[in-house]
């Protein structure tokens, strides 16, 4: 049977060529994104004439994940339609570039409430669905960056994509006794095929940011460019999207927990491992083992 799946943020990047991936495979996918009547107009279109050409079930869906009425509207949409939700994937998010003390707190709180309280907002909506039917799969796109190697001057987004991986985990163990699986996904530093960096957007106060810039001129093109270079030339964003392909298809029960896809190679999975280790461990001596798996349906 097909899965009935919603992504958030699938207008383009990761989001859209994943909803693709999941279509092609099979699914029913609901490609969030807002403004579908505006500026993401002719993605609309576009995820149209893929569904066309391609015999697939992609339908975009206006969420936007700013709105609890527009993703509540959006889960009820789905659930009125088909009676169920089988995966939820957290997606959506934004990336600024620039030194963190010239971003003002009203910025970094804009950047938390993409990257991070959407999922809250998505996860209010959609979990209540998935608890009910006593199965699901939530997939969150998190980032090399919350345990890998961290340049300057991207400090905000690490710093947000960080709080959505650490409410992930513990969402994980509060979701195993309902039968909810949790599988975080973890893309490394993909310079092309996404619009992170060409969207990034910069500090407000553009003082505090010439400052800056005066010791550290050019710095931003000289990570870019040396992410470029540690990435093997095969390395490409449609990765991500065939891995969270190859999660969703695997039987309930056995979906892994934490996967990287990082060519770069930062360091993230090495730290992770020790990381998600020493969490099992701790749950074990707890008493609270079985919460590091779903629980078999009644």
């Amino acid at each position: 049977m097909a899965n009935i799946i919603v992504i958030t943020g699938a207008s383009s990047g990761f989001g859209a060529l994943t909803a693709r991936a999941l279509a092609s495979a099979g699914d029913t996918v609901y490609a969030g994104m807002r403004e579908t009547k505006g500026r993401n107009a002719p993605q609309v279109e576009a995820a149209a004439r893929f569904a066309a050409e391609n015999g697939a079930d992609l339908r975009a869906i206006e969420l936007d994940v700013n709105s609890q009425d527009s993703v509540d509207a959006a889960l009820r949409s789905i659930f009125d339609t088909h009676g169920r939700v089988d995966v939820v994937i957290h997606n959506a998010g934004h990336m600024v570039t620039g030194p963190a003390e010239a971003f003002t707190p009203e910025q970094l709180a804009q950047l938390f409430d993409v990257n991070v309280l959407s999922t809250q907002r998505v996860n209010r909506a959609a979990l209540p669905i998935l608890r009910n039917q006593g199965h699901g799969l939530v997939v969150w796109v998190s980032s090399s960056s919350v345990k890998g190697g961290t340049p300057p001057y991207l400090a905000p987004y690490f710093a947000a994509k960080a709080a959505m991986d650490s409410l992930a985990v513990s969402y994980a163990a509060e979701l195993a006794r309902f039968g909810v699986e949790t599988s975080i996904v973890v893309p490394g530093s993909f310079t092309s095929g996404t619009n992170h960096f060409a969207h990034s957007g910069r500090p407000a106060d553009t003082a505090i940011e010439t400052e800056y810039d005066a010791k550290y001129p050019g710095l931003m093109e000289q990570v870019g460019q040396k992410l470029a270079d540690l990435a093997p030339k095969d390395a490409n964003a449609s990765m991500v999207s065939d891995e969270i392909a190859r999660i969703i298809a695997l039987p309930e029960g056995t979906r892994p927990y934490r996967v990287h896809i990082d060519p770069a190679n930062d360091g993230s999975e090495e730290v992770s491992n020790v990381a998600d280790r020493i969490r099992g461990e701790f749950l074990e001596r707890v008493g609270l083992g079985d919460l590091l798996h779903v629980t078999e349906k009644a």
